[in-house]
């Protein structure tokens, strides 16, 4: 397979940048999804807020996961540029 080194680069340099994005949408969503107050003081709405609340750390926990994963092919993709380039 031919690839040229640029090519690698520049795809490591856009992935770094959407990565960067995505994970900055995630921080920002954290705190106001994990913490859901109850609409009202009922059992229902304390409930759903209870619900809503756990369902937003399951999403940060497999979205810290794949940050993990992404930050590592990024890392892995610039290598191969790198390498190419000797």
């Amino acid at each position: 397979m031919i690839v040229a080194r640029d090519a690698l680069a520049a795809a490591a340099a856009d992935l770094a940048q959407i990565g960067s994005a995505v994970n900055a949408g995630n921080l920002a969503a954290a705190n106001p999804t994990t913490a859901v107050a109850a609409a009202a003081a009922d059992e229902v709405s304390a409930a759903l807020a209870a619900l809503f609340g756990a369902h937003a750390r399951e999403y940060q926990a497999a979205a810290a996961q794949a940050a993990a994963y992404h930050e590592q092919f990024v890392h892995r993709l610039s290598a191969a540029a790198t390498r190419r380039a000797r």
